[in-house]
């Protein structure tokens, strides 16, 4: 059995107030299965790593393999929680040591 390859994503959250780690997911969530639906949704293996409060900072894992789509759902949220919002990628990386020497 094959390993799955991984990726980090830093993303940089735009919006009015800070929403909730799981209003964040929730709204990543709905846009991957709005673009791909039930079964593209699965294939990414999404989850939350950290959370920056202060800068606004998302670190979020998915496989290798749909990572394009990813970050095609990342671009295309527009609202979380109710509140308008834009999301954006700062680094991808393999690692989150490299992650996190690459965003500071």
């Amino acid at each position: 059995m094959k390993r799955v390859k991984r990726r980090y994503l830093a993303v940089q959250l735009e919006s009015e107030g800070l929403p909730s780690e799981r209003e964040f997911m929730d709204a990543l969530w709905a846009s991957v299965t709005k673009l791909f639906g039930e079964v593209g949704a699965s294939t990414t293996g999404l989850s939350l790593i950290n959370f920056d409060g202060a800068r606004k900072i998302f670190v979020v894992r998915s496989s290798l393999a749909s990572l394009p789509m990813v970050r095609a759902s990342l671009a295309a949220v527009t609202g979380v929680a109710g509140k308008s919002a834009s999301m954006h990628v700062l680094a991808v990386s393999g690692t989150l040591k490299a992650l996190y020497a690459n965003i500071g």
